[in-house]
């Protein structure tokens, strides 16, 4: 009996306790309530922060390089390497299949574009519209072969003329301006035809593609919706006498990333392109950078 009685002992100092102990163990303890309305509210988010933080950054490097005297140089390369933009091009291969099989090559074009270059969809979606009298018609956002030469020509004469008078910081800030163009929020081409087959025009659908990110669901919601937060918004950026913009322009790291051409084509890429940021992330010259913008977020959003 007294094995079993010791053992009956154990059992019960090993068993969790009930709600009566807990509440005799806990009885005198001070009561501590946490609102977590409050804490919820409190805690930014970083993605949304990022955002501004970028706006601003950029309005900073444009200032910093246009005192570069080798800045000019260094994004006429940058701004040629952005006219081999992988968005723009069809893959070749994939071309060649459906234009073998008998279909023009604007339309095949056109197709595997609609379908990110996947040949067996691109080839559904041409046999599901062949009867379409608009099946030629250029895409949401894109010109015509014709205007988009006409247009890629106007630029090169309107710089034959004027080379040569304009000063550095004009011509730096043309560079800028033509790299922006190239880095402008590309919608998703099928999500903006899906859209407007349900009846809103071309214009807010590509607003609501770049506020949501290019998610066809979240863009769809927020055309039904209040539409917050709107396209002018996503240009705002950060109050520049912030503790947290002081702390970010304080930093060696970002300080010595503003002076770097790339930093300021990664700062682009990411604003309109928010999908690109991990590739940024792990890049040796822009990944310091963005740690550092990202440790110093984090450290203040505690305090």
């Amino acid at each position: 009996m007294a094995d079993v009685s010791a053992e009956e002992k154990k059992k019960q100092e090993q068993k969790a306790p009930d709600r009566d102990a807990i509440h005799r163990a806990t009885a005198n303890l001070p009561a501590c309530s946490t609102d977590r309305a409050a804490v919820q509210t409190t805690m930014r988010d970083f993605q949304t922060e990022l955002r501004k933080i970028l706006v601003s950054l950029i309005e900073v490097a444009q200032k910093l390089l246009a005192l570069n005297p080798d800045a000019v140089e260094l994004f006429k390369k940058a701004n040629a390497m952005l006219d081999e933009d992988e968005d723009e091009r069809v893959d070749e291969a994939a071309l060649r299949q459906l234009t073998e099989m008998g279909f023009p090559e604007s339309r095949a074009a056109k197709a595997l574009r609609l379908n990110h270059m996947s040949v067996p969809q691109a080839m559904e979606w041409l046999i599901e519209h062949a009867e379409d009298p608009a099946i030629d018609a250029p895409l949401p956002g894109q010109a015509s072969p014709a205007a988009a030469g006409a247009a890629a020509a106007t630029p090169e004469a309107a710089a034959g003329t004027s080379e040569g008078d304009q000063e550095v910081r004009d011509e730096l800030t043309d560079i800028f301006k033509k790299i922006r163009r190239k880095r402008e929020f590309r919608a998703d081409a099928r999500a903006v035809v899906s859209l407007m087959e349900m009846g809103f025009d071309e214009k807010e659908v590509v607003d609501a593609l770049r506020v949501s990110n290019n998610q066809q669901n979240a863009a769809c919601e927020w055309l039904l919706g209040d539409r917050k937060p709107s396209p002018e918004e996503l240009d705002q950026g950060i109050d520049p006498n912030s503790p947290l913009f002081q702390a970010i322009l304080d930093n060696p790291v970002v300080q010595l990333g503003l002076t770097n051409p790339k930093t300021l084509l990664a700062f682009e890429d990411m604003l309109e392109n928010p999908l690109n940021s991990t590739q940024w992330m792990n890049d040796p010259e822009t990944g310091p950078v963005m740690l550092q913008i990202s440790r110093i977020f984090q450290t203040l959003n505690r305090t």
